[in-house]
């Protein structure tokens, strides 16, 4: 008979060990993301995957706070982050790491995240934009490639944290053998 596991029974490893763990090669940047719920879950996906870090920029929210915590569900006290104000710092800095900058948004170069080769050797920075507006006009120039979640309904676009939890996945999984 299948039965649910109980929490103990999950085996997950505490904040110290999480913190010495080695990461998969992946940023994750939100630029201009306003919801602290948004900001909250991409914290709980990214220490689900062992992302290295999340670079808050701009408006974006940042931790401590009760908003994101309740997303986040203590995984702010994991994953490292660092605020930085200008998103195109924060891809500049980076790119002077070996970072590939992609930008997940709807463009005239994006590409099918489904036709996106992830080269297992490279590191990769994810760029997650604004609930409403997307990634900043400003950074579209510094981004090396867009790629785009390919979708069949009525609507135009993910929430943000959803869009986020699935590309998350796509890099993680190429990690994982």
């Amino acid at each position: 008979m299948t039965k649910k596991l109980k929490l103990e029974e999950l085996g997950r490893i505490d904040v110290e060990t999480f913190k010495r763990t080695a990461k998969i090669p992946l940023v994750v940047v939100l630029d201009n993301v306003r919801s602290m719920h948004n900001v909250g879950a991409i914290f709980r996906t990214a220490d689900a995957f062992l992302v290295e870090k999340i670079v808050l920029c701009g408006i974006t929210p940042q931790p401590p706070h009760r908003e994101i915590h309740k997303a986040a569900l203590g995984a702010t006290e994991s994953v490292d982050w660092i605020f930085e104000e200008n998103i195109n710092t924060a891809i500049d800095n980076l790119k002077k790491e070996n970072f590939r900058i992609i930008g997940i948004e709807q463009t005239s170069t994006s590409q099918l995240i489904s036709d996106f080769e992830i080269d297992p050797d490279k590191k990769y920075a994810l760029i997650l934009g604004n609930e409403v507006d997307g990634i900043s006009d400003e950074a579209l120039s510094n981004i090396d490639t867009f790629l785009e979640i390919p979708q069949l309904g009525t609507k135009h676009s993910l929430n943000v944290s959803v869009c986020g939890g699935i590309v998350i996945w796509e890099f993680a999984k190429n990690r994982m053998s």
